[in-house]
């Protein structure tokens, strides 16, 4: 893996600029013809509006319906009335670039850029159902306390071979050595080196984006990685995983396989995981207020725990948020499947791993791979922040495996949902258009997953009821 080395440098070179004037010129500069105006929906998706750069300089603000954000996953949209109250006659939003994600397109054909969007009402209020406002409200929260967070993702993700016909399982690619991995080849080197090339790729599209890979593992199941990125603002980091997730699966498909994010996409293999480590700075002293001036844990490392135990089960359809998602939550399958927390226990779903005082954090273990980035930080942390509010108090740590405790979780994508509703705090930071529309969309996902039938329905139903 020689190319990680080119990603020592100068971001800036590559990637953001501060005002239009200056995206202008970093344009005309590098030659780019198109840009891809983009805005991350609900489930994380890429929506928006491809344009000329000549198009796109005259005047940088452009219009797109505002029922983008409450498009499912199939394309479709809720029945339930009340998420269009706010605007039946679905009326146009505006999207204004964030000019610091401009970036170029190293996979596009012609020269082409890219650039994230925020939305906003015509008024110039923000949209609250845009998931990166959603993050920024919950980053806000810290600001006002003289905080500031910090998160380093992890996503882990299978390659597998193209699958044209959903009804057929999934299998893992052909590697260079002309044969496809069987068993389990954790940190494996050789395994990762069967996909040179692409891993290369994605080094490339990543430098070319000015986006910065930390370390590249295998892991546990067959052609199952992993991507740890280098800690740093929330939204900064948002924003590179949903950059990353279209780098990797260009790069996939460069290489005739596909690259996905689902959470469980291999029957008896491991669900993949997006894994967020946190901590909380102050933002006078830049001090971990995590750890006191002895070294020693604080009372907000304590009560950010405990708010996170009390409150993710009622986030987790932002942290699981498809009926997929909850096959990952196995007994026994390296998946959390409670809140439980502990000192460098990866069978909890709370981990504090082993570091420095200046380093505490805590490594919320829960959230699945296929989580929209800007919606799963933003749950994450405003659980933390409640507890630090409220002074919730954490049970005692665990030192064994907590896979033989009782589950903690929801095991579906309905009783998730039920748990967000009903919760007073989190709607009161969410807001409760937030909390609706989410609800709706999340039980018209269900509701399309109900009209088809599995294989094991096939299998244990039909010549047996």
């Amino acid at each position: 893996m020689a190319k990680k080395k080119k990603l020592v440098r100068d971001v800036a070179v590559n990637r953001g600029v501060a005002d239009a004037a200056a995206a202008a010129e970093w344009l005309a500069g590098r030659g780019l013809e198109d840009i891809e105006c983009l805005v991350p929906d609900m489930a994380g998706v890429a929506r928006g509006k491809m344009m000329p750069v000549e198009k796109f300089v005259a005047s940088t603000s452009m219009s797109i319906p505002g029922s983008i954000f409450l498009q499912t996953i199939t394309g479709e949209y809720p029945e339930d009335e009340e998420t269009f109250v706010a605007d039946p006659g679905d009326g146009d939003i505006v999207l204004v670039p964030d000019f610091a994600t401009l970036a170029v397109v190293p996979w596009a054909k012609d020269p082409t850029a890219q650039v994230i969007h925020d939305a906003y009402h015509q008024d110039g209020r923000p949209v609250d159902l845009a998931p990166r406002q959603v993050l920024k409200r919950i980053i806000e929260l810290y600001k006002h306390k003289g905080w500031r967070a910090v998160v380093a993702p992890e996503i882990e993700f299978y390659l597998v071979d193209r699958n044209q016909d959903p009804d057929y399982p999934l299998k893992p690619p052909i590697g260079r050595s002309g044969r496809a991995e069987t068993g389990r080849q954790s940190y494996s080197i050789a395994a990762v080196n069967e996909f040179d090339a692409l891993f290369d790729d994605i080094y490339d599209y990543s430098e070319a984006q000015g986006l910065e890979i930390d370390t590249l593992i295998h892991e546990e199941g067959a052609a199952q990685m992993e991507i740890n990125l280098l800690h740093g603002d929330p939204l900064a980091l948002a924003d590179q995983v949903f950059l990353f997730k279209r780098t990797i699966r260009e790069a996939a498909l460069k290489h005739g396989m596909y690259a996905t994010f689902m959470a469980k996409p291999i029957a008896n293999e491991p669900g993949s995981a997006m894994h967020i480590h946190q901590s909380i700075v102050d933002t006078e002293t830049g001090d971990n207020i995590f750890s006191n001036a002895l070294g020693g844990p604080t009372r907000e490392f304590f009560a950010f725990i405990g708010g996170q135990q009390k409150l993710l089960p009622h986030v987790m359809c932002m942290l699981a948020p498809y009926v997929n998602s909850y096959r990952r939550l196995l007994r026994q399958s390296v998946a959390p499947i409670n809140v439980h927390w502990g000192y460098d226990n990866r069978t909890v779903g709370l981990r504090v791993p082993n570091s420095s005082p200046q380093a505490r954090r805590v490594e919320n273990r829960v959230p699945s791979s296929d989580a929209n980035p800007y919606l799963a930080m933003a749950a994450s942390l405003a659980c933390g922040y409640i507890g630090m509010m409220e002074g919730y108090v954490p049970e005692e740590p665990i030192d064994g495996s907590a896979y033989s405790l009782p589950f903690g979780l929801p095991r579906g994508i309905l009783e998730a949902v039920a748990l967000f509703d009903e919760s007073d705090e989190l709607s009161e930071i969410f807001g409760k258009s937030f909390v609706s529309a989410y609800r709706a969309i999340k039980q018209a996902e269900f509701e399309t997953f109900m009209r088809v039938i599995s294989p094991w329905e096939r299998e244990y139903l039909l010549l047996k009821v």
